[in-house]
C-alpha cells in the first residue's frame, strides 16, 4: 500500500513513462497478489523465477542460462504450467489497459502544457496549416465537401478476447485512469486498490476462452458494444471540434461540416465462405441495428427534458415551436410511452413528449407512413431544427450548441439504421446460382461454361430485359434460394430501413465483368434495378467488385472500363451519383505475392483504375481491406489514409476495422477520439496534397520505376519459397500452430474456404496469425531485404537514392517503417524452437536457413536505408514498448512449443487431450494479448 501511496503522491512531478511503469508495475503486484492468495507463495515464485530468467536472457543471451530456462519450462507440473500460463496472459492483459490508458494520458498531458499551443496530428493543425498557406475559405468548402471516410468493421476471427472479458477491462481501465486524481484521499486510494484487487481476481477466475465457437448474431452485438459506449458519444465529438476549428480560422463564414465520417459493418452480411451468415440473419442484424439507434434516441430526449425546463413566463418560444405542439396534439392526442408533460408554461418538456411518443411509434409498423410516428430520420431532424431555432430565438444559443447541434449530427450520422451493412460473398455463388436458374428457363444449357464475352453479351441483355427471370412456381436448389433470399432482404430493409441501410454488394473473387453484371441481374429480380420506359435506370444496389489476387489487381482497370462501356451499367452507376466503389484486398495480395509486391501493385492498381474512371468521367471510392496484423496491411489508420497517392481519394475512402483492432482504438472514448482526430487531420492532409502536389512528378515517377524493379525481385523471391519450394507447406504447417489456431473459437467463420488443404484455400487470416503465433511474423518482412540488396548492388549512389526515398516519398517510408515494426516484433530465436518441431532436418534445416538469412539481410538493409543504430529507433515509444513485453511472452512461446510437441504426438498416436488442447489455446490468446495487431 505504502508503495501506492508514493507513486501517487510523485505522480505529478514524474515523467509521462514513469507514470506507465507505475500502473503497470501497481497492477503487476495486485496480480502477484491475486496468485498467492488463489495458488500460494509456490506459484508467485515459479513465475517470478521465470520471469526473471527470460528478462536476463533478454539483456544477454548465455547458453547455458537458456537450457536452464528451458528445463524450468519443461519440469513444470501440468496443473503449475497451466497456472503460470494464465498468469503471464493475464499480465498482458494488464499492460495493454495501462498503455490504453497511458495514450489518453499522453494526450491530456500534452494539452496541458502546451498550453494553446497546436498539437501535431490535430484537428486544430490541419486547419492551421490551411490557413497558414492563405488557402482561400471556398477551396477549404470544396475540400470538405470532398472527404469521406467510412470505416467499417468486421467479424474475422482475429480478436481472441470475450466479451466478459473486456468488459473487466473497461472497469478497470476507468478505475486506474483514477490513480491520476491528486485529490483523492487515502482511504479513497485504499477503496480504489480494493476494487482493483476484486476485479484482477475477478479475471482470474473468469474463462478466457469460449466454450463454443461465438454464432453471427453474437459478433454483432460486439460491433454494436462500440457504437454503445463510444461511438456514439465520439463522432459528434469529431465534428464539433472540426466545426470549432474552422469557426475560429475562418470566423467570417458559418460551418455546418458535410457528413465526412461514418461508421459501416459487414458483420451479418458478410457471407462469404460462412454458411451461418442468412437472410434471416441479415434481417436481425438490421434490427438490431435499429433497436439500438432509436434507443440512443430515447435516451437523448428524456435528457433533453431534464435539461430545457424554459418557462413561458421567461422567455418567448417561437410561433413555429408553438404550431408544432399543436400539429402534434391533433395528429397523436394521447401520449402512451410516457406522461405528457402537464405544466403548459415549459413548452420544450411538451414538445419533447411528443416526439417520444413518435420515436417509439416508429416500431409500430401499423402506423407506417402516418403523422403519429416518424417515417424517416429527416422528420426527426425536422422537430431538432424547430427546437435548434426556437431556442437561439430567446438567446438560450448556448444551450443550442451544447446539446441539440449535437443531437442533429447524431441523425444525420446514424439515421434510423444506425450503420451502413455491406453484403459480401464469392463470385463462385452467384455463378453457381445463375447457371441453375438460366437452364431452367432454357435460356442457356450450361451458363458457368460460357465465355466471359458471351456471358457478358447475355447478362447485359438481359438487364436490358423487363422480364423476369425467376418464379415463385419453380423450385431451386438450396444455395441459389438463399441467393435469391438475399437480394429480397436488401430490398424489404431499404423499404423499411432506409435506402442507406444497405447500398453496397461486395463481390469476393472478382476475376471479369460478368461477375458483377450477375449481381446486378439479381438484384433486377427484386427492383433494385430496374430500367424505365424512357430509358432513365433506377438502381439502390451497386455491384463492388473485390480484386484480392496479385492477377486481380493487374486485371482491374480492364474490367473497369469494360463495364463502363456498355451503356447501361454506366447509366447504373450514374443513378448511384457518378460514384463507383472498389474494394482491394490486402490479405491475399500479399499472399499472394509477398508484403513488398502486394504494397507496389495495390499502388499501381490504385492509380491505374482511377485513370481508367476518369476516362468515363467516373469518381471512385476505394475500400481497403487492410487487417489488423503487419502481414495484412495493418498500420495506424492516419498513416493508412496518406499511404494512399492523394489523387485517388477524391470520391471517398473505405477501410476495414477488424480483430483486436476495434478493441485496441474503440473501447475507450479517449483513444476513439483521438484516433478519429488523427484520421481527420490525415483526410484534410491528402485533400491538400491532391489540391496542391508537393512532389515533383519526376522525382515520383523515377522512384515508381524504382520501387516497380524492387517488386519484381521481392516478388520472385517470395513465391520462390512460398510456391516453388515442395516442401515449404510441410514446413509451415510442422512450425506453426495453424491446426490448434482453428480449434479456438474466436469467429463464427471457418479457417478455409474450402475442406481443403492446399495453401490456395486456405484463408489469409489464419495465414498471417500462425506467422505471428511463432514469432516469425514472415508474411510481413519477408523478401524485402532480397530485394533491395538486388536494387543497390554495392552502389553507394543507389543507397543515397534509397535514402531519399525513404525521406521524400510517402509510399517506400510507409512500406520502411511497417518491414521496422515486423522486425522488430519477430524473433528468430524463438522460431527456431518453433522449427524444431518440423519432423524431418533436412527440410527444417534448410528453410529455417532461409528465413534466417532474409531476417539479418532485411535488418541490415533497413538500418542503412534509415540511418538508425537499431529497428524502431524512429518510433522509441513502440521501441521500448515490444523491449518490455519480449521477456514475458517468450515464456508462453517456450510453453506453447513444448505443449504442442505433446499434443501432436498424442494425436499422432489416435489419442487426445482436452487439458492440453486448452493450455495450447491458453498460450495462443497469451501471446496475441502479448504481441497485439496478431490479425
Amino acid at each position: 500500500m505504502s508503495e501506492l501511496n508514493a507513486a501517487s503522491a510523485t505522480a505529478n512531478r514524474s515523467q509521462p513513462s514513469n507514470l506507465l511503469r507505475r500502473d503497470v508495475r501497481f497492477l503487476g503486484n495486485i496480480l502477484g497478489e491475486v496468485l498467492v492468495h488463489q495458488s500460494g507463495d509456490e506459484l508467485l515464485e515459479i513465475v517470478e523465477k521465470i520471469r526473471e530468467m527470460s528478462k536476463t536472457l533478454r539483456a544477454e543471451y548465455l547458453p547455458e542460462l537458456y537450457e536452464e530456462f528451458k528445463k524450468v519450462i519443461v519440469s513444470l507440473s501440468p496443473e503449475n504450467r497451466h497456472q503460470v500460463i494464465r498468469a503471464f496472459a493475464i499480465y498482458f492483459q494488464l499492460v495493454n489497459i495501462a498503455e490504453q490508458n497511458h495514450r489518453v494520458r499522453r494526450k491530456r498531458d500534452y494539452e496541458r502544457s502546451a498550453g494553446e499551443a497546436v498539437q501535431p496530428g490535430s484537428i486544430e493543425s490541419a486547419v492551421q496549416d490551411l490557413k497558414e498557406r492563405n488557402i482561400p475559405v471556398e477551396v477549404v468548402r470544396e475540400m470538405l465537401s470532398d472527404i469521406s471516410l467510412e470505416l467499417v468493421m468486421t467479424a474475422h476471427p482475429t480478436e481472441a478476447t470475450r466479451r466478459a472479458v473486456m468488459d473487466i477491462h473497461k472497469r478497470m481501465a476507468e478505475d486506474v485512469m483514477e490513480l491520476d486524481n491528486p485529490t483523492l484521499t487515502y482511504r479513497e486510494r485504499e477503496k480504489l486498490r480494493e476494487k482493483l484487487l476484486n476485479e484482477v481476481l475477478t479475471l482470474w477466475q473468469t474463462d478466457e476462452l469460449r466454450d463454443r465457437k461465438p454464432k453471427v448474431i453474437d459478433e454483432v452485438r460486439n460491433g454494436l458494444y462500440y457504437f454503445d459506449e463510444t461511438l456514439f458519444e465520439v463522432l459528434p465529438e469529431v465534428y464539433e471540434e472540426l466545426e470549432r476549428c474552422l469557426d475560429k480560422y475562418y470566423p467570417e463564414q458559418s460551418w455546418h461540416v458535410p457528413t465526412y465520417l461514418r461508421f459501416g459493418s459487414w458483420i451479418g452480411g458478410d457471407r462469404d465462405g460462412n454458411p451461418s451468415v442468412t437472410a434471416k440473419v441479415t434481417w436481425e442484424t438490421l434490427t438490431l441495428h435499429r433497436q439500438l439507434v432509436l434507443e440512443k434516441y430515447e435516451e437523448m430526449l428524456k435528457e433533453l427534458m431534464n435539461l430545457l425546463s424554459f418557462s413561458a413566463n421567461i422567455v418567448d418560444v417561437t410561433e413555429e415551436l408553438s404550431e408544432s405542439i399543436r400539429s402534434d396534439r391533433q395528429d397523436i392526442g394521447s401520449v402512451k410511452c410516457i406522461e405528457l408533460w402537464r405544466n403548459e408554461k415549459e413548452p420544450y418538456r411538451i414538445k419533447l413528449s411528443y416526439m417520444l411518443e413518435k420515436l417509439n411509434n416508429t416500431r409500430d409498423e401499423s402506423l407506417k407512413g402516418t403523422s403519429k410516428r416518424y417515417n424517416s430520420p429527416d422528420e426527426l431532424k425536422l422537430d431538432l431544427q424547430i427546437i435548434d431555432r426556437s431556442l437561439r430565438h430567446h438567446y438560450a444559443d448556448y444551450v443550442a450548441d451544447t446539446h441539440i447541434r449535437k443531437m442533429i449530427r447524431q441523425v444525420e450520422l446514424f439515421g434510423f439504421h444506425l450503420s451502413a451493412l455491406d453484403i459480401r460473398q464469392h463470385s463462385k455463388e452467384h455463378e453457381n446460382a445463375m447457371t441453375e436458374i438460366l437452364a431452367k428457363m432454357s435460356i442457356v444449357e450450361d451458363y458457368a461454361s460460357l465465355s466471359e464475352q458471351d456471358k457478358i453479351e447475355l447478362l447485359h441483355k438481359l438487364l436490358k430485359d423487363p422480364r423476369p427471370l425467376t418464379s415463385s412456381h419453380l423450385s431451386y436448389s438450396e444455395g441459389t434460394r438463399e441467393c435469391l433470399d438475399v437480394y429480397q432482404t436488401v430490398y424489404r430493409a431499404q423499404q423499411e430501413f432506409g435506402p442507406n441501410c444497405i447500398s453496397s454488394y461486395l463481390i469476393s473473387m472478382t476475376q471479369g465483368a460478368s461477375d458483377m453484371l450477375e449481381v446486378m441481374v439479381f438484384a433486377k429480380e427484386v427492383g433494385l434495378f430496374r430500367q424505365e420506359a424512357d430509358g432513365s435506370v433506377i438502381c439502390t444496389l451497386q455491384s463492388v467488385p473485390l480484386f484480392e489476387t496479385i492477377d486481380d489487381l493487374h486485371a482491374a482497370p480492364s474490367i473497369m472500363s469494360s463495364l463502363f462501356e456498355l451503356p447501361i451499367y454506366r447509366a447504373a452507376v450514374e443513378a448511384m451519383g457518378d460514384l463507383q466503389e472498389i474494394m482491394l484486398g490486402y490479405s491475399d495480395s500479399n499472399k499472394d505475392g509477398g508484403v513488398v509486391t502486394a504494397n507496389w501493385e495495390l499502388r499501381v492498381a490504385l492509380k491505374d483504375i482511377t485513370a481508367a474512371a476518369k476516362t468515363y468521367n467516373v469518381k471512385l471510392k476505394f475500400f481497403h481491406g487492410r487487417g489488423g496484423a503487419l502481414g495484412r496491411g495493418g498500420m495506424p489508420l492516419n498513416r493508412s489514409i496518406l499511404a494512399q497517392p492523394p489523387h485517388t481519394i477524391g470520391g471517398g475512402i473505405k477501410i476495414t476495422e477488424q480483430g483486436e483492432v476495434l478493441s485496441s482504438r474503440y473501447s475507450m472514448q479517449g483513444i476513439a477520439y483521438r484516433s478519429l482526430e488523427q484520421a481527420t487531420w490525415a483526410l484534410i492532409t491528402a485533400a491538400r496534397f491532391a489540391k496542391f502536389p508537393s512532389q515533383e512528378p519526376e522525382a515520383e515517377a523515377q522512384w515508381d520505376r524504382i520501387a516497380k524493379g524492387i517488386s519484381e525481385t521481392a516478388q520472385k523471391k517470395y513465391q520462390d519459397l512460398i510456391f516453388r519450394d515442395p516442401d515449404f507447406l510441410t514446413f509451415f504447417k510442422e512450425s506453426t500452430p495453424l491446426t490448434e489456431i482453428g480449434e479456438l473459437n474466436i469467429g463464427s467463420r471457418p479457417s478455409k474456404r474450402k475442406n481443403s488443404d492446399r495453401f490456395e484455400d486456405l484463408r489469409a487470416i489464419p495465414w498471417v496469425f500462425a506467422w505471428t503465433q511463432s514469432r516469425y511474423l514472415l508474411p510481413a518482412w519477408y523478401a524485402a531485404g532480397t530485394a533491395m540488396r538486388s536494387y543497390v548492388d554495392g552502389s553507394e549512389e543507389r543507397m543515397e537514392t534509397l535514402k531519399q526515398m525513404y525521406a521524400g516519398f510517402p509510399f517506400f517510408r510507409s512500406l520502411i517503417d511497417n518491414l521496422q515494426m515486423a522486425l522488430a516484433k519477430a524473433d528468430l530465436q524463438i522460431a527456431k524452437e518453433y522449427a524444431a518441431m518440423v519432423k524431418d532436418d533436412t527440410i527444417r534445416t534448410r528453410i529455417f536457413g532461409q528465413i534466417e538469412e532474409e531476417y539479418t539481410l532485411t535488418s541490415s538493409m533497413i538500418l542503412q536505408i534509415t540511418g538508425q543504430n537499431e529497428i524502431l529507433d524512429n518510433v522509441p515509444v513502440i521501441q521500448e514498448s515490444i523491449r518490455l513485453r519480449n521477456p514475458y511472452v517468450d515464456p508462453l512461446s517456450y510453453m506453447q512449443v513444448q505443449l504442442l510437441s505433446e499434443l501432436r504426438e498424442l494425436r499422432a498416436q489416435d489419442g487426445d487431450d482436452t487439458e492440453l488442447l486448452r493450455e495450447v489455446l491458453l498460450t495462443i490468446n497469451g501471446i496475441a494479448a502479448g504481441l497485439r495487431n496478431t490479425g
